[in-house]
């Protein structure tokens, strides 16, 4: 007996995501990867990016590239870095900051850091001081006392938001790095949403004032 779990299972192979083998004569665009030409693209990609290599993809992307930073301290190996990764790679990040640990836990970035500017400081000493040469301020999104919230925060342009581990949150050097903290309002009981959630919603947040306002 078959059951409605394995039925779409067993839709899933019949159509799998993305396209197969291009028929010959092939396209004689440069953008084109002539292996996935021959195998088929089944990528985590938009369909207009079929069969393209990642470096054109890579420069595509950068003609719309937002001028939003964003960074993740990596003490713990928190798999919420791939969410955010991720998240990144949707709204089209300028930059992603890696801060601690430089190998991370890429399974939830689906491997969206591909396309994307992966950076990495050893310290938040060594991430503040990049910060100050490229004239970008610095926003901690924290639950925590004392912090705006973000519903009521004028974010600016050239930003950075700086997200901490799963639990522990920001660390103390961090926090004092910041111009400010600023807390996504909740109003159920638990206390505080995932930290890929947040970043989201902050990430979203800024583009709704400087992107999506245009």
């Amino acid at each position: 007996m078959a059951y409605p779990g394995d039925l779409i299972v067993a839709e899933i192979h019949k159509n799998p995501i993305g396209v197969g083998p291009y028929l010959k004569p092939w396209p004689t665009d440069p953008r084109l990867d002539p292996d996935l030409l021959e195998a088929g693209d089944r990528r985590n990609v938009l369909d207009k990016y079929r069969y393209w290599t990642i470096e054109a993809i890579k420069n595509d992307l950068d003609k719309t590239r937002t001028t939003l930073h964003v960074a993740i301290e990596n003490w713990q190996h928190d798999l919420n870095i791939g969410t955010i990764v991720r998240t990144a790679n949707a709204f089209n990040v300028a930059v992603v900051h890696i801060i601690g640990k430089r190998h991370w836990n890429r399974r939830g970035a689906m491997v969206t850091d591909r396309y994307m500017e992966i950076r990495h400081h050893d310290t938040v000493e060594e991430f503040v001081k990049y910060m100050k040469l490229d004239d970008r301020k610095i926003i901690a999104i924290d639950i925590v006392p004392g912090a705006m919230e973000l519903s009521k925060t004028k974010l600016p342009k050239r930003v950075v938001l700086v997200f901490g581990g799963e639990g522990p949150g920001l660390s103390q050097p961090m926090q004092e790095a910041a111009i400010k903290t600023i807390k996504i309002e909740q109003f159920g009981s638990t206390r505080s949403v995932n930290v890929g959630v947040a970043a989201g919603i902050a990430m979203y947040a800024w583009l709704s004032q400087h992107v999506l306002t245009r």
